[in-house]
């Protein structure tokens, strides 16, 4: 088992910056690929972004490609998501994802088996 928790997000105007944080415990060992979502209200679970846990290699989703940056420090087996140039449209509740089975960096939620409790981002004009 893996437990994720998140932390940060709040709100910021258009523009602004916020970040937030997914700390994993239990067998973190297992987890080969973290990534996070977003779900706004009304819609679907969006990926956002995903990093290789070993590599640090990336894959981010064209809507926040070039705004957002993801992080790891797997001495902390924390992950951080620093999202630069807010937009309304950013507002959702954040998750933060982990994938075990390791085959690729997987843009699908269905691929991942953990999953934090989510945090609100808030983004106003």
């Amino acid at each position: 088992q893996v437990q994720l928790v998140e932390s940060g997000g709040g709100s910021a105007q258009a523009g602004g910056s916020l970040r937030v944080c997914c700390a994993a415990s239990g067998r973190t060992s297992t987890v080969v690929y973290m990534g996070w979502f977003r779900q706004a209200p009304g819609k679907d679970r969006e990926f956002v972004v995903g990093i290789r846990k070993s590599s640090g290699s990336t894959r981010y989703s064209d809507s926040v490609k070039g705004r957002f940056t993801i992080s790891r420090d797997n001495a902390k087996n924390t992950v951080y998501l620093q999202m630069n140039s807010l937009r309304p449209e950013d507002t959702a509740v954040y998750f933060c994802a982990a994938d075990t089975n390791g085959l690729y960096l997987s843009r699908s939620a269905h691929d991942y088996d953990y999953w934090g409790q989510g945090t609100q981002v808030t983004v106003s004009s």
